[in-house]
């Protein structure tokens, strides 16, 4: 979590208002997670705004640059553009609580939030889940659909003919 630090936003010094933070982030940032990408090579700048409120804390985190990803048709490496916004209410409470989705509760005695975790979801759930590239043309996607495997039509189960005894037996009840 050392290495987490860096994003980590100092409040307790800050006046009640807004205030903006810039981070540049690439391949480093990724790596203090510890997962497995589906992208290489990002290069993402993130501007934080935190609205200061007496009671709460307001964070709206913009995420906007590109990553690289493999097309899933053609196998070949393209640039993705990237641009996502998350808001978040930050408030204070006994202990950190994240069970809801858009308010994160954490111990009144803290003096930062850290927001690495909220900049990479934010670029994770920006990540397509078809990877397409913009070089793939129509013909490359008829081909595909031409050779593709097909759906077929689920045949009707055939009933059982003991089943259909016992059914039998239960509408004569």
């Amino acid at each position: 979590m050392d290495k987490l630090r860096n994003y980590d936003v100092s409040f307790s010094g800050l006046k009640t208002g807004k205030h903006e933070f810039r981070y540049e982030i690439d391949k480093e940032f990724f790596q203090l997670f510890d997962t497995e990408q589906e992208f290489t090579n990002p290069k993402i700048t993130v501007e934080v705004l935190l609205d200061k409120h007496s009671t709460f804390l307001e964070f709206e985190i913009k995420v906007d640059g590109t990553v690289e990803l493999v097309c899933d048709i053609t196998n070949v490496n393209f640039d993705h553009p990237i641009e996502n916004e998350i808001g978040v209410l930050v408030k204070f409470g006994e202990e950190y609580d994240d069970s809801e989705e858009d308010v994160i509760t954490i111990p009144s005695n803290d003096h930062a939030f850290n927001i690495a975790q909220l900049i990479y979801e934010n670029v994770v759930l920006s990540i397509p889940m078809k990877k397409i590239s913009p070089d793939v043309t129509d013909e490359d996607l008829e081909i595909l659909e031409k050779f593709g495997p097909k759906e077929t039509e689920a045949e009707e189960p055939k009933s059982d003919p003991r089943w259909d005894a016992l059914k039998n037996l239960k509408n004569k009840n």
